[in-house]
């Protein structure tokens, strides 16, 4: 079924053909470890969307300024692997924020126990190989309500704009490592747990070894 057949069987408002691309591109197309690495077939994506390709090039425009994927004369999009130095700053950038937002939250007495967990028990759910863009976007979930309860708009954007290189770097960590899932189960747990005492330092440290423990996975795969 097309994606715009999709959103308009579900009572969706309909996007625009280019907003349509773009959000298919940058959620599921650029988190596919098997896009890594290829050009993007812009007739068979129209196809899958249900739209004509000036939406798609309008989308790839988009998605070049943000350096998502790279325009090469006569090629097309290329969607590049993700490289060690963007892996580098990407994980340096979080857990700057990520630890920030721990340790400002302690201060408010705004942690937000309840959405975290509630994020964990769903990760928890999601055993099988074909649910790791779930699982990632849980993820995605869990550190976002933390870095949200701090309650800073323009902090909350910024770390938004991270979300697709976040969940791809997620989804590829899972298949370079089998057991990854296991582990990331096991530092978020031990996150929560360091909130939950109030102690900000423990978080901080707990953040630093899950993000780094992940970087780990992809520089070293």
């Amino acid at each position: 079924m097309f994606v715009y057949q999709r959103y308009a069987s579900r009572g969706f408002p309909l996007p625009s053909g280019r907003q349509l691309a773009y959000e298919h591109l940058k959620d599921t197309v650029l988190s596919d470890p098997a896009m890594q690495g290829q050009f993007v077939n812009e007739q068979a994506l129209a196809d899958e969307i249900g739209v004509s390709r000036t939406p798609i090039r309008e989308a790839l425009l988009l998605l070049a300024a943000e350096e998502l994927v790279q325009l090469v004369p006569k090629r097309g999009a290329y969607i590049a692997p993700v490289g060690g130095r963007e892996l580098r700053e990407l994980f340096e950038f979080r857990t700057m924020i990520e630890c920030y937002s721990a340790r400002r939250a302690v201060e408010l007495d705004a942690v937000p126990l309840d959405a975290m967990r509630a994020e964990l028990a769903e990760q928890r759910s999601l055993a099988g190989e074909d649910q790791a863009r779930a699982f990632i976007d849980r993820d995605h979930r869990f550190h976002t309500a933390l870095v949200r309860a701090v309650g800073n708009d323009m902090l909350t954007k910024t770390y938004d704009g991270l979300r697709a290189r976040q969940v791809r770097a997620g989804i590829v960590a899972l298949f370079r490592a089998g057991d990854r899932r296991k582990s990331v189960l096991a530092e978020h747990e031990a996150i929560v747990a360091a909130l939950a005492a109030r102690d900000a330092d423990a978080a901080t440290a707990a953040i630093t070894a899950h993000l780094a423990a992940t970087q780990r996975v992809l520089l070293e795969g």
